[in-house]
């Protein structure tokens, strides 16, 4: 191995792995913490910080605060070790963007922490119109995570932003701080429905082993799903 190649990997093993799983979490469900938990193994992550949205401008409005969705974030993750329950957009005035975030998470570790932005096939769909989308790819690297029974081909402009960014697994995903795109299928792919989950609690019927308990014992107790639940005052974001 070369003098360089030796540096490159030293450094590597130096450099944190950070990752950002963004979503409504409306509520957080099994399949989200359990996503979240083999992500965190599948890319050898130090830390995953999974950040509620107050408002996403692709999707229409969260039917719970965004405060309430933290809180039952927090409850569900627990004492998980490697995930984190991150709030900060929800204190922000105006959009919140996920290139903003980025940026705050590579200011507080470093140029040379491994960073990335997971999301689901559905959002990854619509990157090519999502706000500042090259800015996404120049702060971190973007790590798509495979949904059951849902395989869109990827648009035109999806491709050409993508170009030559894709790699084959994450050891070379891993290689340098951001940049690249990767695809993932986890291994339980766990087709559990927030919408789903929303309507039962709405109509009384069970949604146990959907749920952690904490947060089905939270989301029944406060009657955060009812049809008399609370308007939501989140903001605008991404």
């Amino acid at each position: 191995m070369s003098a360089g190649l030796r540096d490159a990997a030293a450094s590597e093993r130096r450099a944190p792995r950070i990752g950002m799983l963004g979503g409504t979490f409306d509520p957080v469900h099994l399949g989200h913490l359990r996503s979240a938990v083999e992500l965190h193994e599948a890319l050898a992550l130090d830390r995953l910080h999974m950040i509620p949205a107050p408002q996403p401008p692709l999707r229409g409005r969260p039917q719970v605060p965004a405060k309430a969705r933290l809180a039952l974030l927090e409850a569900g993750i627990g004492d998980t070790p490697g995930l984190y329950a991150d709030g900060r957009e929800l204190s922000r005035t105006g959009p919140s963007y996920s290139a903003d975030t980025l940026a705050e998470l590579r200011a507080e570790y470093g140029p040379e922490a491994r960073l990335v932005m997971a999301l689901g096939q559905d959002a990854f769909a619509r990157l090519a119109d999502w706000h500042a989308p090259e800015r996404l790819f120049a702060l971190a690297h973007i790590v798509v995570v495979a949904r059951p029974g849902y395989a869109p081909a990827d648009s035109p402009r999806l491709r050409e932003l993508i170009g030559t960014r894709e790699v084959a697994d994450p050891e070379t995903l891993m290689q340098s701080p951001g940049g690249g795109l990767l695809r993932v299928t986890l291994p339980s792919r766990m087709a559990i429905s927030a919408t789903d989950i929303r309507h039962r609690l709405q109509h009384g019927q069970s949604v146990r082993y959907l749920l952690p308990e904490a947060v089905e014992r939270a989301a029944v107790i406060r009657r955060l799903y009812q049809p008399s639940a609370a308007p939501s005052d989140d903001r605008t974001g991404e």
